[in-house]
């Protein structure tokens, strides 16, 4: 489940989605009460904890004391902002919800206006919020994001100690024709056809480049192992469909060269440093701010 206040996964990708942001501010919040942690002077309510469960759509409590830490990281983060004097210009905000609109709506202003009207929420509350959610994403690019290095020696390691991460997949290209129960008749004119003839122009698809197990049946995923390149197998039943395949290539699976995953390589470094940099400012921010959890 990605993280949608301060956490690595939803900062890295900038902003939350329209219908997110409609849907935290959610009449749920008349439904609980109470206070679930205080930062500093700010209060956090267990109903805004739950509105927070009911937009990630969790059914249950499992998730909330994950979601409230959430909370007060992403207070803590609007703090750091606010004293680092950091704003985000109008327009800025303006030309975020334009993109979104035209993402969510087709465009059109009025849509959306009719969705906050739905859930009883002023476009200025809308607004206040998407705007915080750039404060944030901006905040964490300037502390994490940007210094976040992959170096050589860790890329090596990274590469050295995780060897299945870094292997190319097993996969196949092959030709299928199938046959309906009505069509079983044609089996042998399709069988010498496909000799001489291309099996799509028979009606066939070609698959090209892909993993067996994630396309075919298992009865046809053992036959296309079995199968040497360029041969076409008997006819498969299954169901009562008649399937017939040409095997025109299979590239095993290998494990990459360091030079072949370098950029997957690099990923995954940049990924666990973003996250070692990240908690470490959280830390640091709650380290110096009061905090207390109810």
């Amino acid at each position: 489940m990605a993280k949608c206040f301060g956490g690595a996964t939803a900062l890295a990708c900038g902003m939350i989605s329209v219908v997110a942001a409609i849907a935290t501010l959610s009449t749920l919040a008349h439904e609980v009460d109470g206070i679930a942690a205080k930062v500093g002077s700010e209060t956090i309510l267990r109903s805004d904890v739950y509105e927070e469960l009911r937009r990630m759509g969790e059914r249950d409590e499992s998730q909330y004391e994950q979601v409230r830490n959430d909370m007060i990281d992403r207070k803590l983060i609007l703090k750091a902002a606010s004293e680092a004097k950091m704003t985000m210009q109008e327009w800025v905000v303006e030309n975020r919800v334009r993109e979104m609109i035209s993402k969510a709506f087709g465009g059109d202003r009025s849509k959306l206006m009719e969705t906050l009207a739905k859930q009883k929420i002023s476009y200025q509350e809308w607004f206040a919020k998407i705007k915080e959610d750039m404060v944030v994403s901006a905040m964490r690019w300037n502390v994490v994001d940007k210094n976040v290095v992959a170096s050589p020696s860790a890329m090596r390691k990274e590469y050295e100690e995780n060897p299945d991460k870094y292997a190319a997949d097993h996969k196949v290209s092959v030709s299928i024709l199938m046959l309906s129960p009505d069509e079983i008749d044609k089996r042998d004119e399709m069988s010498e056809r496909i000799k001489k003839e291309d099996i799509v122009a028979l009606g066939g698809r070609k698959y090209e480049n892909v993993k067996p197990e994630e396309q075919f049946k298992p009865e046809i995923c053992r036959e296309i192992e079995a199968m040497p390149n360029g041969t076409i197998s008997h006819w498969i039943e299954i169901d009562g469909w008649s399937f017939l395949i040409k095997k025109d290539s299979d590239t095993s699976s290998k494990t990459l060269s360091f030079d072949e995953a370098y950029d997957m390589v690099e990923a995954a470094v940049k990924e666990t440093e973003a996250d070692r940099l990240y908690k470490a400012w959280i830390e640091r921010l709650r380290a110096e701010a009061y905090i207390k959890v109810f």
